[in-house]
């Protein structure tokens, strides 16, 4: 308190703050995802195009989905895919398909009505996801009304656009709370859409340096036991170059529980033509007049007695094992996600368990059941390590015992010493962005000895607590960091001038035990 300006005679009180200025951690595990959903709009306000922050699956489902879908759907569906049965002349080599009467028919989707992203969040919540944002770039596009060609080449939508999606992404300029960027659709893309998506989500990863990319593989859909490959190598020649340390990929799709029963039925097969389902369940080898029943009452509802679609969906599972057999395999197809949107959970009950120091691998993805793939330890060494191109991607696979388990925590800079883990990355990511925010506050203080003490302790303090937790290793905490400030250490007279106060912070982060090694040896036998 200052003497002159005090006027009145009485007692005063003189506040002096006891404590230092803190580092508060800012949150490490918040996506954000870009995409297309049912709907964007809340109380009459539009979310389109939009970065809207949310907390639960209920708020996103409040701002995101339809409350009544409209028919065909099924009423509990906000996800209406639509698939045909296409007969083929021998077993088909890839792809989903299903055998009647000695028939083979390749179950195929009409490649406009495709999305990952409602999945994706309920995929992402479902493993532990708590707060995300939200880029919605429309709602569904028009189906085609056919199926795709071919089983074995890749999905592509054209209602999924790489400017759309390139507009969502720079949405997320203006945000510097979301710590991952993943794009569901984007492997609905054509293969080079995707790259320049990819591309554009990593370079601006690094120019923000404050959240890493999740990447999907196209081809891990549907892979070809041999030729898989082949999809790996136009991944690794997609991604460019640039900001390889702030990506990770993830091979390949899972197969997951999320569709139930109720979210399908016959309004998803032939685009809802009732008339191509007939043969299929009614045939005239063998007849099946209760099937047929049901297929008339749905061609041609009554009008004093409707049937909902429930209703009548439950009757033909009852009716006919073909279509129940039917709508088992389209289930099965259209449960098989990318798995960026499950990965954004585990990392986040990975950070609130043990850390973001902690590799988010060795664990299990819930709501999981199969992959289109099983890897052996010889197909994922060339996953895990490239010599050309030296990007790693992290695999998923089966183990006896064990089920299905994320195997690998690796950057896309698999070369580096430096990022190749995405556990350094986030945790480097994670102190820099904390320590950052806190010395805001010291912007304009005199740039002087008290002021380089106080930054000093403040960011001592925040180091101490996370090599406590285990974030950094050494003995001692001399050993884990060290943080240099002042004049003739990390300034010079001329940096004073100009107004600069530069700290230097080194840590040793915790690096993951990716390889274990156990030696054996063999010793001779020791008398009694």
């Amino acid at each position: 308190m200052n003497p002159a300006t005090i006027k009145t005679p009485g007692v005063y009180i003189n506040e002096v703050n006891g404590f230092a200025n803190s580092v508060v951690p800012i949150a490490t595990a918040v996506p954000a995802f870009i995409g297309y959903t049912p709907k964007a709009e809340y109380n009459g306000k539009s979310y389109s195009k939009k970065a809207q922050k949310i907390t639960s699956f209920a708020e996103f489902q409040a701002f995101y989905t339809l409350e009544n879908p409209p028919a065909p759907a099924a009423p509990a569906s906000q996800y209406h895919p639509s698939y045909y049965l296409v007969e083929q002349k021998a077993t088909p080599s890839a792809g989903n398909y299903v055998m009647i009467d000695g028939k083979y028919y390749s179950i195929l989707p009409d490649p406009n009505t495709i999305y990952y992203l409602y999945n994706s969040i309920r995929l992402f919540y479902q493993n532990g996801g708590g707060d995300a944002y939200i880029v919605s770039m429309g709602s569904y596009g028009d189906p085609s009304g056919k199926p795709m060609d071919d089983p074995s080449t890749q999905i592509v939508n054209p209602n999924v656009k790489l400017k759309d999606l390139e507009d969502g992404l720079k949405l997320l300029l203006n945000e510097e709370e979301p710590t991952l960027y993943i794009c569901p659709e984007a492997t609905l893309l054509p293969v080079a859409d995707n790259g320049a998506l990819m591309q554009s989500m990593l370079l601006q990863a690094q120019d923000m340096q404050t959240a890493i990319c999740i990447f999907d593989i196209i081809g891990g859909l549907n892979p070809d036991p041999i030729l898989y490959t082949n999809d790996i190598e136009t991944f690794r020649n997609n991604t460019g170059s640039s900001g390889l340390r702030y990506g990770a990929g993830y091979y390949p799709f899972v197969g997951t529980t999320i569709m139930q029963s109720d979210e399908l039925d016959f309004s998803n097969l032939f685009g809802g033509d009732i008339k191509q389902l007939e043969p299929l369940l009614n045939p005239p080898a063998k007849p099946n007049s209760a099937a047929a029943t049901i297929l008339g009452m749905i061609e041609k509802p009554s009008a004093t007695n409707p049937l909902t679609n429930r209703q009548c969906n439950e009757a033909l599972l009852n009716a006919s094992p073909t279509y129940k057999q039917i709508i088992n395999h389209v289930i099965k197809g259209a449960n098989v996600l990318p798995p960026s949107g499950g990965m954004a959970g585990i990392y986040t009950v990975n950070d609130s368990r043990l850390g973001v120091w902690h590799a988010p691998a060795n664990v299990s993805m819930a709501g999981v059941a199969d992959l289109p793939l099983r890897l052996s330890n010889s197909q994922q060494e060339n996953l895990n390590i490239d010599a050309i191109s030296g990007k790693s991607i992290n695999a998923i696979r089966f183990f006896n015992g064990q089920g299905i388990l994320i195997w690998g925590a690796r950057t896309l800079d698999g070369n580096s010493q430096d990022w190749r883990y995405v556990s350094v990355r986030r945790t480097m990511t994670y102190l820099e962005q904390s320590v950052k925010l806190a010395a805001r506050i010291y912007v304009f203080e005199p740039n002087n000895a008290n002021t380089w003490a106080a930054v000093k302790s403040m960011i001592s303090s925040f180091l101490t607590g996370v090599w406590k937790a285990g974030g950094l290793q050494g003995a001692q905490a001399a050993d884990a960091f060290q943080v240099d400030i002042g004049l003739g250490s990390t300034m010079t007279a001329e940096d004073l001038l100009n107004g600069f106060m530069n700290v230097t912070v080194k840590v040793a982060v915790v690096h993951p035990a990716e390889f274990i090694v156990i030696t054996f040896q063999q010793q001779m036998a020791k008398s009694g």
